[in-house]
């Protein structure tokens, strides 16, 4: 074609085939699934996931200064940069069967208002990512004595997650009684 003989039609028609000949494709669909996040950890053979905004932070296990008169599961005191932090054992908590310290224990540090505490754990399983309709009303699994802290939970295949909701831990009363009974 020469420009003569060019329209302004036949010249946008000819843009139009080349820009089509040369375009890459329309991106895929991709679906989007919407998602909840946390930390995954174990307490004897419970596998429970705590909000992310509720974990600060996830420790090996820190040498720990006993306290005196303490209930057995205050397991004691360790310094975490300048402040002193009681670490609990969450095991021997609720359910009464101290935790057997291994190359896996775990400390959760929790943050709740002006309360700051460690969480002994017997593993920390990391972040958890759980689709929406994974969630399931209710546990088959969950003991009693977890109830009052849990607040639903997901299945991922044949493996079930209780959501363990910290701020209940730290503002139930029995909590708060660390000093044992003499």
């Amino acid at each position: 074609m020469t420009v003569e003989s060019t329209t302004p039609y036949t010249l946008i028609k000819e843009i139009e085939t080349r820009s089509r000949s040369r375009a890459l494709g329309l991106p895929q669909q991709i679906e989007v699934r919407r998602t909840w996040s946390g930390i995954g950890f174990r307490v004897g053979e419970l596998l429970l996931v705590s909000s992310l905004g509720e974990v600060g932070e996830i420790l090996v296990y820190p040498v720990l200064t006993r306290l005196p008169h303490a209930r057995r599961w205050v397991r004691g005191v360790t310094n975490m940069r300048g402040s002193l932090l009681p670490v609990i054992d969450l095991h021997d908590f609720i359910e009464g069967v101290p935790t057997e310290q291994d190359r896996r224990t775990r400390v959760l540090m929790v943050k709740h208002e002006n309360i700051l505490v460690g969480l002994m754990v017997d593993e920390a399983m990391g972040l958890r990512h759980f689709f929406d309709e994974e969630r399931v009303g209710g546990l088959s699994t969950l003991p009693d004595v977890y109830r009052d802290f849990i607040v639903g939970g997901y299945k991922q295949g044949n493996t079930q997650w209780g959501v363990f909701n910290l701020e209940k831990l730290l503002t139930h009363k029995r909590f708060m009684e660390v000093a044992a009974r003499l």
